[in-house]
């Protein structure tokens, strides 16, 4: 099978954008295993970032999430948050990206996501004991990064300054949707 997207294809914005948009199931037939293994995280965030973008353009909360596979750094999962779109209160990036990766063992994985997890988020990332957690932005929220280190989990910040800009536009335009998602308050509109 050919593949479009190869070692030999540049790193670049759409090639990342393309990768986002597409069902993480068809990336194996499209996306070359070693043009995965040439991503740095900063790759990984930049599609993270590229999902909440997706977020906020159907007008839901920008954050998004990417699981990856440690060793060969394939791509195992994706997602953004769909707490407006769905009217699912609970599907934020990490747990969108989390059930795209199924039922798995997650103990040699590394979840990106675009905003410091929530305590139900950093709870799900460490019960289903994932090796690592890389945060985009803990200048817009932060808390839970030492409970996870405490359970465990690796974490790193790579801030994201595109993502930091685009949840603070979003916190701005929607205050009260922002803390729906991040604090769990009833929804006020």
């Amino acid at each position: 099978m050919k593949h479009f997207i190869t070692q030999d294809t540049p790193v670049t914005e759409e090639v990342l954008n393309v990768i986002a948009h597409l069902p993480t199931k068809s990336l194996p037939a499209i996306v070359e295993d070693k043009f995965f293994a040439k991503l740095k995280d900063c790759d990984f965030m930049r599609i993270a970032v590229l999902l909440a973008q997706k977020s906020y353009d159907e007008r839901g909360c920008p954050i998004g999430g990417v699981i990856i596979d440690n060793k060969t750094r394939r791509i195992i999962g994706k997602g953004h948050n769909t707490l407006v779109q769905d009217n699912d209160p609970y599907n934020h990036g990490e747990t969108s990206a989390i059930r795209d990766a199924g039922r798995q063992d997650f103990s040699d994985a590394t979840i990106f996501t675009t905003l410091s997890p929530c305590d139900i988020c950093a709870t799900l990332i460490y019960m289903r004991q994932f090796d690592r957690v890389v945060v985009g932005d803990v200048t817009s929220a932060s808390g839970n990064e030492r409970m996870l280190r405490e359970k465990g989990v690796k974490v790193d910040i790579l801030e994201d300054p595109a993502g930091i800009a685009l949840y603070a536009r979003y916190r701005a335009e929607k205050p009260e949707l922002d803390m729906e998602d991040w604090k769990g308050l009833g929804c006020r509109t």
